[in-house]
């Protein structure tokens, strides 16, 4: 791993990208919260609806019927992991892939858990189908998150892939 993020404006761009990030999920929730009417559902292709339904639970509604509790977990989980990630980026200890990991990682978790803390479950407005059944429906923030976690484990295939330096390499340099 070559640490990309060690310059100050570097270390500034990932955590600007992730600001901007978070500010789209944001406008785009705001929209659906002020356009729509809770479980409201609009048809824009077949397979695809923009829907308005809350979740007050995790990914695909883990925990949506816990009592309450749930949403300081999740909040708290959210701010713990993006604050643990920007301490990483300033730090400078991050390769452009992971930078870009964690920039989308922080931007979804921070997302969702403004959700959380403002209305007290998620804001949810995608809807994928085929024919009779729908893929739990998501945001934006959770696009993020999930991208953010594919290059992660892509991230770790390709440091599992690379060869370790043979002594007589590392005594060279």
């Amino acid at each position: 791993m070559t640490p990309v993020t060690s310059t100050r404006a570097a270390r500034w761009r990932w955590l600007t990208l992730a600001a901007v990030l978070w500010a789209i999920d944001q406008a785009i929730k705001l929209g659906v919260t002020q356009t729509m009417q809770l479980y409201d559902s609009l048809p824009i292709v077949t397979g695809f609806n923009w829907v308005y339904v809350l979740n007050p639970g995790a990914a695909f509604s883990f925990l949506a019927d816990a009592g309450g509790w749930q949403r300081y977990f999740f909040t708290a989980i959210a701010f713990a992991v993006s604050a643990v990630l920007g301490v990483l980026l300033w730090r400078g200890v991050a390769s452009k892939f992971e930078a870009l990991a964690y920039s989308l990682l922080i931007a979804g978790a921070l997302g969702n858990a403004c959700d959380r803390l403002r209305i007290g479950a998620v804001v949810d407005y995608l809807d994928l189908y085929w024919r009779n059944w729908h893929w739990p429906a998501f945001n934006f923030a959770d696009i993020c998150v999930s991208t953010a976690a594919l290059l992660l484990i892509m991230s770790a295939l390709r440091q599992g892939t690379s060869k370790p330096a043979t002594e007589e390499q590392q005594g060279a340099s």
